[in-house]
């Protein structure tokens, strides 16, 4: 039987983020490192990555393994790209391994798993699904993926081995933007739903503080306030269609309360909602 290292009643890994995200020759490569761990698998493409100064070729069907401390970073050449699915978490208790580390430290961090290629597929696929669905119960499906991931990489790396709390979460300037597309994507499909500063950091597995503090850092607004310039814009055109009433734009939009939302609007384009759907 397979000893992957964990016990099945205290594996409670914290997911920190995931996303997927085309890289090519137009990305600037930072030298980084995070102080969580990272699973990186490769769908598509390939490119070299620089990890702790040596120099490895990653591709299809390649797991890009970082523990804390690791540095790294792609060097993007012409008419390269690659497609990968980021994942980041703590909380990981390996058997035999510092908390928080996936493979020995200064081991090879780029592994094949080609051979359980359409295993990781159906995986990274149902996270993504997880991540972009706003079903119930979709923030849990989401982890439980990314534990699925983790379980596999355990099961295809640790065969017949004897051999697991985030303090800071630093990304550099590439993935910031890769989170905050994430965001503005995920407000702009939702935006007349109930959100909050919470409901979005859940999307994605973020803190509030700390995808306020990236978002406004790259676009220069808070998450909220970016919503409701979402928001405001989508009503100003429902209100110059002039078929809704005030009050269902305010709900078409997400405002249940009709006050507060003509206050809103007004504060923001200095005239009333009832004004414009007049002149409309």
């Amino acid at each position: 039987m397979c000893d992957l290292g964990i016990n099945a009643e205290n594996f409670n890994p914290h997911i920190y983020f995931t996303f997927k995200r085309k890289f090519d020759e137009t990305h600037v490569a930072n030298y980084h490192s995070h102080d969580f761990a990272s699973l990186v698998y490769v769908l598509s493409g390939t490119c070299p990555y620089n990890i702790e100064n040596s120099i490895y070729q990653a591709k299809k069907g390649d797991l890009i393994v970082l523990n804390p401390g690791v540095q790294h970073g792609k060097i993007m050449k012409p008419g390269e790209d690659i497609m990968e699915l980021h994942t980041g978490f703590g909380n990981i208790f390996v058997e035999g391994l510092p908390k928080n580390h996936l493979i020995e430290p200064g081991s090879c961090p780029i592994i094949s798993v080609q051979d359980h290629e359409q295993e990781y597929l159906k995986c990274c696929s149902d996270i993504c699904y997880a991540q972009e669905n706003n079903e119930p119960g979709s923030e849990l499906m989401l982890k439980i993926n990314v534990m699925k991931l983790l379980v596999l990489f355990l099961k295809t790396t640790r065969s017949n081995q004897g051999h697991a709390e985030k303090s800071r979460v630093s990304f550099d300037s590439s993935e910031k933007s890769a989170i905050v597309s994430t965001l503005m994507t995920f407000l702009s499909e939702n935006y007349m739903r109930p959100i909050s500063l919470d409901t979005i950091s859940k999307s994605i597995y973020l803190s509030p503080a700390y995808i306020s503090k990236v978002f406004k850092e790259e676009m220069g607004v808070s998450p909220i306030n970016y919503l409701i310039k979402i928001r405001l814009a989508k009503a100003r055109e429902l209100l110059l269609e002039g078929k809704l009433s005030i009050k269902s734009v305010a709900r078409s939009v997400g405002y249940e309360d009709v006050y507060y939302f003509s206050k809103l609007y007004k504060k923001y384009h200095a005239v009333p909602p009832s004004k414009v759907r007049r002149q409309g």
